[in-house]
């Protein structure tokens, strides 16, 4: 991939809308073509002979999951603990509309 230039920084900046000074896009200009320098690096790597996987974990299967179980959690009264004032379960505020 060919470099990246200022100028190109300087329009994606503007298309992003993102004020950049001209230090910062030189910058990002050089970020960046190292970043696609890696990028092209990584694309010369053969894997024709790789198995394709979803998970990277091959013991993804082997996981115990629990069982998913609805509560209502039981920690009303320590939530309510924190609060300044409370009504009826719930927090009390000032009114705020009339």
């Amino acid at each position: 991939m060919a470099e990246i230039t200022v100028q190109e920084v300087n329009k994606i900046a503007r298309l992003a809308r993102i004020k950049m000074n001209e230090e910062d896009a030189k910058k990002m200009s050089l970020e960046l073509s190292k970043i696609f320098e890696v990028i092209d690096m990584l694309q010369e790597v053969n894997t024709d002979n790789v198995k394709e996987t979803i998970n990277v974990i091959d013991s993804f299967n082997l996981q115990v999951f629990r069982e998913d179980s609805i509560t209502d959690g039981n920690k009303q009264e320590d939530v309510l603990k924190n609060a300044k004032d409370a009504a009826y379960g719930c927090y009390a505020v000032p009114k705020v509309i009339e």
